[in-house]
């Protein structure tokens, strides 16, 4: 089942990793010339911005830094979002899109135990992020190199780890709605609402004391607080991420054991 599902979004696999290696590409081969205009992308020139738009994209603290412009540019908000945006769209075709296309009905009459079938889906979408990962922590790392951004490997994999575990717990979010609901739409909305709540805790809205402490609430919080790119490998907030995707798997597993499969 974990073969075939790899196999069925193979084209889709090879579509994410193209198009965040060419974002990434585009974006850290632009260092080249940024470090060389300090006047333009220094921390002074960044002090200049609106507080709320620096709070946003997470403090544009200093571009000319290999470490600051990677951070801002690559793992603060825009290839997050890509994985989240990745891993929800397959999470998507494990369950909520086949019952809604009539399939699934088809696949629960075979003897396959149900449990089994959503745990080998949520394998395969694993697998799947793992691979996305992969491709494109080598491409980022190859391209960092070119352009002489001087971020040492082991904080690149940390920081693109921390991508990884957000993603995919994301997906998996999606895959236990969908398979408690059957519905593509309603999972996909479920995502969004807590990503953008999420985010906007954990950057604007940090310094607001009513919703401050939500930031518990936000996997963002678990992703960004430990600085990997600078500080390296946060395991404790890592293990945190871990832990609620494994929950969340479990979530999927129960709630799609108890229903009724239909269109």
């Amino acid at each position: 089942m974990i073969t075939k599902s790899l196999r069925d979004n193979r084209r889709a696999l090879i579509l994410w990793c193209v198009g965040i290696c060419l974002f990434m590409s585009v974006y850290l081969g632009t260092y080249a010339s940024v470090k060389l205009s300090p006047e333009t992308y220094g921390r002074a020139a960044m002090g200049k911005f609106p507080g709320p738009l620096k709070d946003l994209m997470g403090g544009f603290e200093d571009f000319v830094t290999g470490t600051g412009y990677l951070q801002t540019v690559v793992y603060q908000l825009f290839v997050p979002m890509l994985f989240i945006v990745c891993a929800t769209l397959l999470a998507n075709r494990a369950i909520a899109q086949p019952e809604e296309a009539g399939t699934l009905e088809l696949v629960v009459t075979l003897p396959v135990d149900r449990r089994r079938l959503v745990l080998e889906r949520f394998a395969a979408l694993a697998v799947s992020m793992l691979l996305v990962a992969g491709v494109t922590l080598a491409v980022a790392w190859a391209v960092s190199e070119a352009v002489e951004m001087g971020v040492p490997f082991d904080r690149m994999l940390a920081a693109h780890t921390g991508v990884l575990l957000l993603g995919l717990l994301f997906g998996t979010m999606a895959l236990a709605v969908g398979a408690a609901t059957g519905r593509r739409m309603v999972a996909s909305a479920v995502v969004g609402v807590w990503v953008v709540a999420g985010y906007m805790v954990v950057t604007i809205g940090r310094n607001v004391d009513v919703i401050a402490w939500l930031k518990w609430l936000s996997p963002f919080h678990y992703y960004a607080e430990g600085r990997p790119l600078y500080e390296g490998l946060p395991v404790g907030d890592y293990l945190v991420l871990a832990g609620a995707t494994a929950v969340l798997a479990l979530t999927a597993v129960l709630a799609f054991d108890r229903r009724d499969v239909g269109v």
